[in-house]
């Protein structure tokens, strides 16, 4: 059985020795990635770990209370089937197993889940040194990004004539600390659910799940047809079905067992530039038009 929530993958992967853990202080903005994506160049993939950094800074000096975890579920095959809670030969069948008889998610009470355990309102996370600043989210690319961006964040959004939900791996652009960009194309689930809020006028509310159970980040990143629920084949996946909560400010459910959830709206009335960012092509994405 896969695991619950993130932190007992990682503790997990420290028993495997599949996890290096970086207790002095790394630069988010200038180390971190660059640390992370060494490995991928210097090491051949049955070397290859998970990375948990527990002190960083910033190019400022700030220091967070948070951990940074990269790459603690895809570093390799084995990381990537202990994340499932199989091995590594049995990884094929359990995806054509779970895609087949998916599990339909429950949604519990909010009191006692462990993503409700601290919240910060709106009139909160718009102020400095709250919301997005609160986090260390790092530069990917030092030197060619223009800001730091949320690239493991899972967007959970709603079909507006069907309210059928999509959970995607979308990049967010840290604009302030109550602003993300968003990059966003209009073949893709999210966007079809941009485009019909666009339609009618509206904006289109949106949970970015961090730190999500093991088996939701894959789901979100897996190309699953239109209209098929990833937190069913997630639940399929752990083999037993995903806890959901209700969202505090939109009609949402996220993972009980989340680290952070996001919450708010992207407007479809007006674009702005995002980008550009280091792409997973070895080239930099140039700067375009999308949501924020």
């Amino acid at each position: 059985m896969a695991f619950k929530d993130l932190r007992s993958s990682i503790e997990d992967l420290k028993r495997r020795d599949l996890l290096f853990s970086i207790d002095r202080l790394i630069d988010k903005d200038s180390e971190l990635m660059p640390l992370v994506r060494w490995q991928y160049r210097g090491l051949a993939e049955a070397e290859r770990r998970g990375f948990l950094f527990t002190n960083v800074t910033d190019g400022r000096g700030r220091t967070y209370d948070a951990s940074v975890a990269v790459a603690v579920l895809g570093a390799s095959r084995r990381v990537y089937a202990a994340a499932l809670g199989c091995a590594v030969a049995e990884l094929r069948d359990r995806w054509i197993r779970a895609a087949a008889s998916p599990i339909t998610p429950v949604v519990i009470k909010s009191a006692g889940a462990p993503v409700k355990e601290e919240i910060h309102g709106p009139d909160e996370v718009g102020r400095e040194g709250f919301g997005l600043d609160e986090f260390p989210v790092p530069i990917s690319t030092p030197g060619y990004d223009p800001a730091p961006f949320v690239t493991s964040g899972h967007w959970v959004t709603k079909d507006l004539e069907t309210g059928v939900r999509n959970v995607g791996n979308y990049r967010g652009h840290v604009k302030a600390p109550n602003r993300l960009g968003l990059q966003l194309f209009p073949t893709q689930h999210e966007g079809i659910h941009w485009l019909k809020r666009r339609e009618r006028g509206q904006d289109l509310e949106a949970a970015i799940v961090i730190g999500a159970p093991p088996t939701v980040a894959m789901t979100a990143v897996a190309k699953l047809p239109y209209g098929v629920d990833e937190y069913a084949v997630a639940g399929a996946l752990s083999g037993e079905p995903i806890e959901l909560v209700r969202c505090e400010t939109v009609d949402l459910e996220v993972p009980a067992h989340a680290e952070i959830v996001i919450e708010g709206r992207i407007p479809t009335r007006y674009l702005e530039p995002e980008a550009p960012f280091g792409e997973f092509t070895g080239f930099v994405g140039e700067r375009t038009l999308h949501p924020c």
